[in-house]
């Protein structure tokens, strides 16, 4: 068999696989797959009058000779089905060529023949078509094997190191802890904590955001510093109890980059347990603060409330807007989710926050849309009065609705009722325009239908 001599070929391979964290199996198919192309090339070239399907040369394959006491190259082979006569060479071989060392051979069957050409006859373009594509099916192994490593870790926690910084991405090194080795991963503007320092080398724990699939440019894995889920996780490394599914965390509001600089992060977490003998709230901020002082330092001094969560929603929204203490809560809309909250003209600053941000992650952490109200100035009466009108005015459009619906059905019903009236009056009129030959012909008919119904029967 012949073959295209590559000196060095199981070197190159080793090599690759080395520098770009591939397996060899997969460095090894991406050369097949370059070569195979480069032959197609060079075919091309060869035959320029010539018309080649896209996928003329799916019988062929290339076969690799890595033997690291011999010639080191590459041999094409094609696949060929066994015809009397041939109509494609590439394609097919003559079954009374193939019985000249086959007796046994039979139209139909297919025989892998060696169709590597010369080495000088492989062509300069043909070489660097293979290099070309070599490229190309190399990153798209790595890729793909980037996506098999991290598709199931998406919400995990990853602990990435920074490598470099492109426009307003830091770009960092992370590692699945699969045993393998490290691969980039992007951290956009959005996804940055404020009071982070993002130097060369530095070491942060981040929440693997999202894998990205396709052949885009640029890392694969996007990371987060700003997802609720990296404060989930930290608590869950810190607390025991959580840990154990003694303390569940039931809900999170994070806004870890608020709309203005004026305003830090904060988060607020919900916390719950069903057993009596736990503090869920005390577990989680620990002795003297330990717990929690653990996961703001490596938040790099984000506020962090702790509140118990309630079934209650009147209790809960009330907690949810700590450390603002809080009157009275009033359910104005349980369809809609909307609560008046009623606190102290000297806690009104405290419970809306700075800018409305401790409303604002209450409002998220709870569901509900909350009002924050003075006590004082809080007219009671007026405000029923305007939550009567507001129910008038929707059981009114309610029973409206239901009205229209009502006189729909009924058009309907109407349109329905005077179509049968007209298909009867037509057959009272006809009746009396045929006489006789109407009752003959209904009496075939139904004469007709007895005989077909007997026949079913049977």
């Amino acid at each position: 068999m012949s073959l295209v001599n590559l000196p060095n070929l199981q070197q190159m391979i080793d090599t690759i696989s080395s520098e770009r964290n591939l397996p060899k199996h997969a460095v090894e198919n991406a050369l097949r797959e370059a070569l195979l192309k480069g032959y197609e090339r060079y075919r091309r070239t060869q035959q320029m009058g010539n018309h080649f399907d896209e996928d003329y040369f799916d019988n062929f394959d290339i076969e690799l000779d890595v033997d690291e006491y011999g010639e080191q190259g590459f041999r094409v082979l094609a696949t060929k089905t066994i015809v009397e006569e041939v109509t494609s060479q590439d394609h097919q071989i003559a079954l009374a060529e193939v019985r000249e060392v086959a007796p046994e051979a039979q139209a139909g069957d297919t025989v892998v023949l060696d169709v590597t050409p010369d080495q000088g006859d492989f062509g300069r373009m043909a070489a660097i078509q293979t290099k070309q594509v070599l490229a190309q099916k190399l990153r798209d192994q790595q890729r793909r094997l980037i996506q098999e490593e991290f598709q199931d870790l998406e919400g995990t926690i990853l602990t990435a190191r920074v490598l470099r910084f492109e426009r307003q991405s830091v770009i960092m090194a992370v590692s699945s802890g699969l045993g393998q080795p490290e691969v980039e991963a992007e951290l956009l503007k959005r996804d940055q904590l404020p009071n982070d320092n993002y130097r060369a080398n530095a070491a942060f724990r981040v929440a693997l955001k999202k894998v990205s699939e396709g052949s885009h440019r640029g890392p694969q894995l996007l990371v987060s510093r700003a997802d609720a889920a990296l404060v989930v996780e930290l608590f869950t490394n810190e607390v025991p109890e959580i840990e154990d599914e003694i303390v569940r965390i039931v809900a999170v509001a994070r806004e870890a980059n608020p709309p203005s600089r004026s305003v830090g992060p904060r988060t607020k977490i919900a916390v719950d347990t069903l057993e009596r003998d736990v503090d869920p709230v005390g577990a989680c901020i620990g002795a003297r603060g330990s717990r929690i002082q653990v996961v703001v330092n490596e938040l790099r001094g984000e506020k962090i409330d702790v509140i118990r969560w309630s079934p209650d929603p009147a209790t809960y929204i009330a907690n949810a807007l700590s450390p603002a203490r809080v009157d009275e809560v009033r359910l104005v809309n349980s369809e809609e989710r909307q609560a008046h909250v009623l606190v102290a003209e000297d806690q009104l600053s405290l419970a809306i926050g700075k800018e409305g941000q401790n409303v604002r992650l209450a409002a998220r952490l709870t569901g509900w849309k909350i009002d924050i109200k003075d006590s004082a100035r809080y007219d009671h009466a007026e405000e029923d009065r305007k939550l009567r009108e507001l129910q008038s005015a929707k059981l009114a459009a309610e029973t409206a609705a239901a009205e229209a619906r009502a006189a729909s059905e009924a058009a309907r019903q109407a349109k329905l009722a005077a179509l049968a009236a007209a298909s009867e009056e037509i057959d009272a009129e006809e009746r009396a325009a045929y006489g006789d030959a109407w009752e003959e012909e209904e009496i075939l008919e139904k004469d007709t239908t007895g005989e077909i119904d007997a026949e079913q029967e049977e």
